[in-house]
């Protein structure tokens, strides 16, 4: 199903208020078409989308682990895009009297994303009953 579907489909179940039981059906149909017609690589060329991968733990629950899949996703992409990256090496040097010399490195990383997003569309959204997890690809056009 392609995006405009979705979004159609979406709108329907808003629209005539179809049953709750009847939205995960249509749900997991649209992923069923989507892997089987094609892959995310050649729907969205990487060379004119970024494309961000996140997963989330489904033991917390469907909504919790869709939002921070999603979340993740749209982190991944931000990544693509800047990074702020910052650094700290803290090297000691312990002398106690009458032993040898003791050294300790400590580093650390962290990592900063802060980037405004507009037009992220999430393309695909799986669920993995095995290893209770879900995971969700967004796609930004690269201008």
């Amino acid at each position: 199903m392609t995006g405009m579907m979705v979004r159609n489909v979406s709108i329907a179940v808003r629209k005539w208020g179809i049953s709750a039981l009847m939205v995960p059906v249509i749900l997991s149909t649209q992923v069923l078409v989507q892997t089987s017609a094609q892959t995310i690589g050649d729907r969205y060329p990487s060379d004119l989308y970024w494309i961000g991968k996140g997963q989330g733990d489904l033991t917390k629950g469907g909504a919790v682990c869709r939002r921070v899949a999603e979340l993740s996703a749209r982190a991944d992409l931000a990544k693509q895009i800047r990074v702020l990256v910052k650094e700290r090496l803290v090297d000691r040097v312990r002398e106690r009297s009458g032993k040898e010399p003791e050294q300790d490195i400590e580093l650390t990383r962290e990592e900063i994303v802060q980037e405004y997003l507009l037009g992220v569309t999430i393309v695909d959204y799986r669920i993995d009953e095995e290893q209770k997890t879900c995971s969700v690809t967004a796609v930004m056009v690269k201008e």
